[in-house]
Formats: C-alpha cells, structure tokens, sequence
C-alpha cells in the first residue's frame, strides 16, 4: 500500500501511469490529428491534387492541429509562447508520429483506399478504421511515456 501512495502522490505524472490517463492523453492528441488529417485530404481532394501531395498535406496539417491542441492548453495556463511551444513539441511529438504511421500505413496499404473520394463511403470507412488502429496502438506509446514523466506528464505540470 505504501508504494501505491506513493505513485499516486509522485508529481508530474512520474512512476506507473495508468491506462485510462494513457487513453485520455492520446484522444487529445488523435482529435487534433484527426482534424488535421482530414482537413488535407478535403483540401489536397478539393483541388485535385495527386495522393502524394494530399497526403504530404494531411500530415503536416494533423501536426499543426496537434501540436496547436496542446500549445492552447499551456497557453491558457499562462505559460509564455516559447516554453509553450517547447513542452508541446516534447510532449506531442513521438504520439503524432505513432499515429501518423499507422493510419497512413493503413490507409496506403487498404486496397483502393488511395483512390477513394470523399463521396465515397470507403473513403470514411477507412479513415475511421486507420484512426481507430492509431489510438490502439498509440495508447501503450503514451503510457511508456506518461510513467517516465514524458509526453503529457510534461503538460500536466503546466495545468
């Protein structure tokens, strides 16, 4: 028992993290990245642009959204903007890019998912399915994370 008091007092997220902190951590994290990622393919879609480019766009726009999520957070906490931006890259980073890989992963790898357009139920279907497959396997990264005092532990300290 002793030892378990401890842990839960232990500041900043630091020793066992438990699941259900994990799990809120990388929804957080997905709802930006979802946004931005399908905000690319609409945009990258909307002007006819070839999957490559599209999908440069997704990405880079599921960071912005990600990283933004967070950076208004501590902001609110009245951190500054360069130490905002600091905790926010350390503590988004190694998540974003999990997710990034696995639902691009899977949405290059599902047969005509590529080629879907966004009137196309398989378009929606897959993007549901490559982002659920991302929190799943991005939620054990954010736990390894969150008990060595990583990733969100970082921004829970400026809460």
């Amino acid at each position: 028992m002793e030892q378990h008091a401890h842990h839960a007092h232990e500041p900043h997220g630091h020793g066992r993290a438990g699941w259900a902190t994990a799990a809120r951590a990388t929804l957080h994290c997905l709802t930006g990245c979802a946004v931005g990622e399908v905000l690319g393919m609409v945009i990258g879609t909307a002007l006819g642009w070839g999957n490559v480019p599209t999908m440069v766009l997704a990405i880079a726009l599921a960071f912005l959204f990600g990283y933004a999520f967070t950076l208004r957070g501590i902001l609110a906490a009245g951190v500054g903007l360069r130490t905002a931006v600091r905790v926010a890259l350390a503590a988004d980073t190694l998540s974003i890019t999990v997710m990034e890989l696995i639902d691009n992963g899977v949405i290059a790898l599902w047969p005509g998912a590529m080629d879907a357009h966004l009137s196309d139920p398989k378009f929606w279907a897959v993007l549901g399915i490559a982002l659920a497959a991302a929190f799943v396997i991005t939620v054990p990264v954010n736990k390894w994370l969150i008990g060595r005092g990583k990733g969100h532990a970082v921004v829970h300290r400026y809460h």
